[in-house]
């Protein structure tokens, strides 16, 4: 720390420089929050998906609907704990494509003994249970829209159209939160009973199964006993557990881990050559000042010491302040809830981000650094003169 000040004074000697170096770790740093936040965004599917839950979907593709009898087939397997349904039902607020959000009629007591994930309070679970239209909302739902309990709230669906070909009606009795900071809470579930009885087509079919088996080293071996149970049927199954499942839609837009190793990889090879060529350029100006160091009893790994802590500081300087300002772009939620309902930057990513600042500063200083301690004295100062 007493070397503090020659430190940030060596930095300032071309502010110009220094200024445009922090500006470009800066950004790269920013640009990997970014990134990261994204793909926790994509990936939290799979991040928060149950080890002991099967997903069980048509053989051929999801948009196909099997039979709510399925439920009671399923549940009656050796190895399943519980079994219950979902359907996709594609809401859209106030008329406007942009207002769609994930809408779900499940079962409410099934529904939230299957999720613990998503957390409501007895009085609104009671409320849900006891209202036909009633309908619970996430808390990112809630914000984004303004919604308040007791509230009446008329959606769209281009996919299930009610008979009368009117609005679906919902009343709004309660708002989940997530047990974990990961979960999504942008969902809106409705009572299944009420949409079966008031769509217009498709009565007694949902879209997919989550089911819950007993032994969660046994999902293999029960998912393929389900498919034996409904093989050669005309609503033949494909079950895989619940992260696969998950996973499956991540990689219908590419490989997101690859696709951010790539662009990360890039900015970082960029950056090191800028921070070492300033670095490099730093060593070079002060030659003479090094030889007068060295004069002064300086050991060579104190002047290696030296320059590694200047490319340290510079890297750490830029790096997280573009981290922080990463992580402060999540506290005001989303900017876009419909695609990314879950924004945030995970500690593991920050953790991640600081060993990145530590090795870019390492990196970016070794070369100069070397060289510095290196130097003889004479010729330091016979460069000088």
């Amino acid at each position: 720390m007493r070397f503090l000040r020659l430190l940030w004074g060596n930095l300032m000697r071309r502010k110009m420089r220094t200024a445009l170096t922090l500006l470009s770790i800066f950004i790269a740093f920013l640009l990997f929050g970014i990134l990261c936040i994204i793909k926790e965004g994509f990936s939290a599917g799979v991040t928060m998906a149950g080890a002991d839950r099967l997903i069980v979907r048509h053989k051929v593709s999801l948009i196909m609907l099997l039979p709510v009898a399925y439920e009671r087939r399923i549940a009656g397997i050796a190895g399943v704990d519980a079994a219950m349904h979902w359907t996709w039902f594609n809401g859209i607020y106030q008329d406007e494509p942009k207002n769609f959000f994930g809408s779900f009629p499940v079962e409410p007591e099934r529904f939230l003994d299957m999720h613990p994930e998503y957390v409501l309070s007895d009085a609104h679970r009671k409320a849900w249970e006891s209202t036909r239209t009633g309908a619970v909302v996430g808390k990112t739902l809630v914000e984004r829209f303004g919604w308040k309990v007791g509230d009446r709230v008329p959606l769209k669906s281009p996919i299930w159209p009610r008979k009368g070909d009117g609005a679906w009606e919902f009343d709004i009795v309660g708002v989940y939160e997530g047990a974990k900071k990961g979960t999504d809470t942008s969902g809106f579930f409705f009572r299944y009973d009420y949409f079966d009885e008031a769509r217009a087509e498709g009565q007694g079919m949902v879209g997919w199964y989550v089911v819950r088996v007993s032994d969660p080293n046994r999902t293999t071996e029960v998912a393929a006993l389900i498919d034996a149970e409904f093989a050669n049927s005309p609503f033949e199954t494909k079950a895989e557990p619940e992260g696969a499942f998950a996973q499956s839609f991540i990689e219908q837009i590419g490989s997101i881990g690859t696709i951010l190793l790539a662009i990360l990889s890039a900015v970082f090879f960029t950056i090191l050559l800028v921070a070492g060529n300033t670095m490099a350029q730093a060593v070079r100006e002060r030659t003479a000042e090094l030889g007068v160091l060295k004069a002064l009893g300086f050991t060579n790994e104190r002047v290696l010491g030296l320059v590694l802590a200047e490319s340290a500081l510079l890297a750490c300087v830029g790096g997280i302040a573009g981290l922080g300002v990463a992580w402060v772009m999540t506290l005001g939620g989303s900017p876009v809830p419909s695609i990314l309902p879950v924004f945030f930057l995970p500690v593991r990513y920050l953790a991640i981000g600081g060993g990145l600042v530590l090795g870019l500063g390492v990196l970016a200083g070794i070369l100069p650094a070397l060289a510095a301690m290196r130097l003889q004295i004479a010729v330091a100062l016979r460069r000088h003169a």
